[in-house]
């Protein structure tokens, strides 16, 4: 029971990391300089079976997932020509951010319904517990 618990908050968990990387993404869409220099590149998030293994040889079983990392979209930026921005170059082209609205809002429906699927995981568990309660009971 609290294994399975356990596997769907890990799942939640990162599913909610991988909301907050693309309201990142969306909030820099327009981001042109950073600390790093050059515009902002989009991020997405790494995920990774986290396993655990059981002592004395028992076969190993799945921990939920875990975020193992954050990568960073390496594709070229778009150019937009803007001679009047303050980042533009000599030709007056500014590169912009490699964010893709539609490809962001894709991204967004997978995780929200991700997290939607764990969490009804989460509560057909609940309920499986109150049932064989119920049954203790009487």
């Amino acid at each position: 029971m609290f294994h399975a618990l356990s596997v769907s908050a890990s799942g939640m968990t990162a599913e909610r990391f991988r909301l907050d990387l693309i309201a990142n993404n969306l909030a820099n869409i327009n981001t042109t300089r950073t600390a790093e220099g050059g515009p902002y590149r989009r991020q997405s998030a790494i995920f990774s079976e986290a396993l655990t293994q059981a002592l004395n040889g028992a076969p190993t079983k799945s921990a939920g997932v875990r975020v193992v990392g954050v990568a960073r979209d390496e594709t070229p930026p778009r150019l937009n020509y803007d001679p009047t921005h303050p980042d533009a170059d000599e030709e007056g082209y500014v590169a912009m951010p490699n964010v893709n609205v539609i490809n962001e809002m894709v991204d967004m429906i997978t995780a929200t319904r991700a997290y939607e699927a764990n969490v009804t995981a989460t509560n057909a568990y609940k309920s499986m517990f109150l049932k064989a309660l119920e049954i203790g009971r009487g």
